[in-house]
């Protein structure tokens, strides 16, 4: 199915029509775990991930007003529902009784918890978010999901050059933070 397609389907879908919801769903299943994992790294973690994003999808659909691309709201749905997921299994971790974890854990603030990759950078998105929220959605529509610049700005409102700056900023407290300071 091509961009246009799903673009309709997601027209369609907003306006409530439940047969292309369901045809929306089905067709962007894939592109949603391939965005999943580019934030979780471990399949398991992705894939939860995938699934709480089209369920978000499904229920949140009316809130898609068409201003900008479907893949762009898209992108913001699937970063949340990503970094979301994250929190939650860093969470659990933390509940879980030590003596039923194994002897070496790994740092669940820099590990998947299933699967061990490091994931840092989803604790230096949390830590900016603590400060500075208005910089995490720019910063992860751009270095994460890739989106072009235009595309981010009409998503988020403001004027490309304001977009820029956000990024700026975003990227030297990410880097900051990832590098201990």
């Amino acid at each position: 199915m091509n961009e246009s397609d799903t673009e309709e389907l997601a027209r369609r879908a907003a306006a409530g029509d439940s047969a292309a919801l369901d045809a929306l769903l089905a067709a962007i299943g894939p592109r949603v775990l391939e965005q999943c994992w580019r934030f979780l790294p471990c399949r398991q973690d992705a894939e939860e991930a995938a699934q709480d994003a089209l369920v978000q999808v499904a229920r949140h659909i009316e809130r898609f007003e068409g201003r900008s691309l479907f893949s762009t709201w898209l992108h913001t749905v699937v970063a949340n529902c990503a970094r979301q997921t994250y929190r939650s299994l860093r969470r659990r971790a933390a509940e879980q009784p030590s003596a039923l974890l194994p002897v070496e854990v790994a740092d669940p603030r820099t590990t998947s918890v299933i699967a061990g990759s490091r994931l840092d950078l989803l604790d230096a998105l949390d830590r900016l978010e603590a400060h500075r929220p208005e910089l995490v959605t720019a910063l992860v529509l751009r270095d994460l999901c890739q989106l072009d610049y235009q595309e981010i700005a009409g998503q988020l409102g403001i004027p490309v050059g304001t977009l820029k700056s956000r990024i700026h900023h975003a990227r030297r407290h990410v880097r900051e933070s990832l590098q201990g300071g």
